[in-house]
């Protein structure tokens, strides 16, 4: 098991969302069930072996991730039509300031990644169209989970990375088509926020939500 360099996030690093999706399935996790809750212990390398020991993922010694089943029935964050997330995207923040510009799902240097720019709604949730590529397997849906959720504790102006997520993906998305991500925060405490994301169909049907924490890098 390994994470390509293509699916980065911060330079150096597997994009969390992408190598936690790709940890789940390597652990049992599928389209329907069960749900898996991935904690990243370090930064997940990429072009690197990485083996599965029970519920811990390990580069050598180093323990990189642990992974636990959770109960189903994660909470949706309400939906958006795909006008009004065409709308806040264009109000992206990553256009202005970016972070971590070369990441897979949000970057806004990379040309072949996802390129889900999720732009601020009125009521403090955020929404993104994402044109569904080729690739659309399970870890790729847990990747465009991922940076959405994390732009909406991204905007109060602090820098975030992921530490922990959990997916129910109860479809794989069409390839071609246009779905909207939404994400919201759900509680600040320290350096965490607590967050959560849901990908919504073509004709609004609920594709996969998650729950995560992220942590604030100062």
């Amino acid at each position: 098991m390994h994470i390509p360099a293509r699916y980065n996030g911060p330079p150096g690093t597997g994009n969390g969302g992408w190598s936690a999706g790709a940890f789940a399935v390597a652990a049992g996790a599928r389209v329907g069930g069960p749900v898996y809750e991935v904690t990243l212990r370090v930064p997940p390398p990429f072009e690197t072996q990485l083996r599965l020991d029970g519920g811990s993922v390990l580069d050598g010694d180093t323990l990189v991730a642990s992974l636990a089943e959770v109960d189903p029935g994660l909470a949706a964050v309400a939906p958006a039509g795909l006008a009004e997330a065409e709308e806040a995207s264009r109000s992206y923040p990553g256009f202005t300031a970016h972070p971590f510009p070369t990441c897979y799902v949000c970057g806004t240097a990379r040309p072949d990644g996802l390129r889900i720019f999720s732009g601020p709604l009125p009521n403090g949730r955020t929404a993104a169209p994402w044109s569904v590529p080729e690739e659309a397997d399970l870890p790729v849906v847990w990747a465009a989970l991922d940076c959405p959720g994390g732009w909406a504790a991204l905007i109060n102006g602090r820098t975030y990375v992921l530490g922990r997520i959990a997916a129910e993906v109860a479809a794989l998305p069409e390839p071609g088509t246009t779905c909207v991500v939404v994400g919201a925060a759900v509680e600040f405490s320290g350096r965490k926020a607590l967050v959560g994301s849901t990908v919504y169909g073509p004709e609004g049907d609920r594709i996969a939500t998650a729950r995560a924490t992220w942590i604030a890098t100062v």
